[in-house]
């Protein structure tokens, strides 16, 4: 059994299969690609708070307990997904950038730039971090600003005194806009769709119904989608504040750039020192790629957290799965049905 990941997702499978009989090394091993514990967590900016993150779910066995909400989330959390390693033994080996899978008859063959390993089943949990998108729009290698993704912010005192351009209506976005808005000279924030205020409390009923949305998706071989398309923008105080401030005034999606600005189809110019890219991410799925996975949807074909191609691999942290909580549950369900499939075989 080969794990591929050591997120939330990643630690809740191999979690569940020491529980349900695996032994470290000779049974199964987890590959992270990164220097220490943390998953996507160890790379966000430093500005992210605990008390800001969203919601961190208790990995399976082991609570999170009290933490200083004041300390960044990329600190708090990479040290408690480092302890939950050493708590319960659990085999990762890092940093293994995993280059591809394929298929070898009875076995998976899932190989980096040194080391090769036979599976007879892979759980995939790598998550999203290491695909940030970027969208085209002509004049972009034009301009003469700075451009960056969410991926790469670090702080907001790089943008003090400038204008600065948000392009994205997700959560991060909105978040940084924020923080932005507090040094920088004027901010645009900018949006394909209008954006969705979620003026209710993000009850259960919500989320089951913004996972059951996604999984219809992922069933019919369709790309997952963004999260804020099922879920819509809290309104948390910082956001209403936002609003009342006139920093969260969204102006559709500019038509192309010039060396210092951007512009709009009527002819509207915004002049920009810079240009943060809060688009997202996608699934870090192209090592797999020599299984030819993708449905004519351009997705994968999910049947819970199995792919349907092909009843060894799992995809955990993906589509329905992709919070903290669903991360969680997706790696019980994946040890569960594989150990199901395996004990068939005989």
């Amino acid at each position: 059994m080969v794990v591929i990941g050591a997120g939330q997702a990643g630690l809740s499978a191999a979690y569940h299969l020491r529980r349900t009989g695996f032994r470290n090394g000779t049974g199964f091993v987890v590959l992270d690609h990164g220097k220490r514990p943390g998953g996507a967590w160890q790379y966000r900016w430093p500005s992210l708070k605990l008390g800001k993150a969203h919601a961190i779910h208790d990995l399976p066995g082991m609570a999170l307990g009290e933490a200083d909400r004041d300390r960044p989330a990329s600190e708090v959390v990479s040290e408690y997904f480092g302890r939950y390693e050493r708590t319960f033994d659990l085999p990762v080996l890092r940093p293994v950038d995993v280059l591809s899978v394929h298929d070898e008859g009875e076995r998976l063959l899932v190989e980096s730039a040194t080391d090769t390993w036979a599976a007879r089943a892979v759980i995939n949990a790598t998550g999203t971090w290491d695909r940030p998108f970027w969208p085209y729009y002509p004049g972009q290698e034009r301009f003469r600003g700075r451009q960056l993704h969410t991926a790469d912010f670090e702080s907001v005192e790089e943008f003090r005194g400038k204008h600065v351009v948000v392009v994205g209506g997700g959560a991060s976005g909105v978040q940084l806009l924020l923080e932005i808005a507090e040094v920088a000279s004027g901010t645009t924030w900018v949006t394909r769709r209008e954006p969705e205020w979620l003026d209710v409390e993000f009850s259960p009923e919500v989320g089951r119904e913004s996972v059951a949305k996604v999984d219809r998706r992922v069933r019919a071989g369709l790309p997952p989608g963004s999260v804020v398309s099922v879920t819509g923008l809290a309104l948390t105080p910082d956001v209403r504040r936002g609003l009342a401030q006139g920093i969260l005034d969204r102006k559709p999606m500019f038509d192309h750039l010039t060396e210092h600005s951007v512009v709009w189809a009527d002819g509207t110019e915004q002049h920009a020192d810079a240009i943060l890219w809060a688009t997202g991410f996608r699934a870090a799925l192209d090592h797999l790629a020599p299984l030819h996975l993708r449905a004519p949807g351009g997705g994968i074909r999910m049947d819970g957290t199995r792919v349907v191609a092909d009843p060894r691999l799992h995809l955990v942290g993906y589509g329905p799965s992709a919070s903290t909580i669903g991360a969680n549950r997706a790696g019980r369900a994946a040890v569960t049905e594989i150990r199901r499939y395996l004990d068939g075989l005989g």
